[in-house]
């Protein structure tokens, strides 16, 4: 009888201490990424395919963007940029967010792994492989912030973003 009260107290005392008592109760548990994910650790993440990798070298960068349309594409304006080794045809990763929400991904593939995403020409088009959350249809202009928001409402949801390449 005494060891079961001590073990009863034994959360109690714990707490007072400051320290922490794990969570027991089911169906509790938060779902885990299948791998390492990229980016500052948080409890969100997304699972991201990427298709029509054209080769194995370098890596693929997805730059993150807050749900904000000033900040899209300005220098300065991500939270952040997450670098994965490239794989031809898809490449896979997994990423941590912030928080559930809604953000726009910018990806590209550095295949020359400068760490800069490499421009040509007056107009600076890109000259490696790119693409977007919500996969535009159409990039003959600067692209509208509200055409690639993705929103997140919860952990472990899956995207598949396609590179097009100059």
């Amino acid at each position: 009888m005494r060891s079961i009260r001590s073990l009863l107290l034994f959360p109690a005392l714990l707490l007072a201490l400051g320290g922490s008592v794990p969570a027991l109760a089911a169906g509790s548990a938060v779902r885990q990424p299948a791998t390492a994910c990229a980016g500052p650790p948080s409890d969100t993440w997304l699972d991201i395919t990427i298709d029509k990798v054209r080769s194995d070298q370098g890596v693929i960068a997805v730059t993150v963007y807050p749900d904000d349309p000033h900040k899209f594409l300005i220098d300065g304006g991500s939270l952040y940029v997450a670098r994965v080794p490239a794989r031809a045809d898809k490449t896979r990763m997994c990423l941590f967010l912030p928080h559930t929400g809604v953000y726009a991904l910018a990806v590209y593939h550095d295949e020359d792994n400068s760490g800069t995403w490499n421009r040509v020409g007056p107009m600076g088009l890109p000259a490696e492989g790119f693409g977007f959350s919500g996969n535009p249809g159409s990039i003959e202009s600067l692209l509208a912030f509200h055409s690639v928001r993705l929103s997140v409402p919860k952990t472990g949801l899956s995207t598949h973003i396609r590179l097009r390449y100059p």
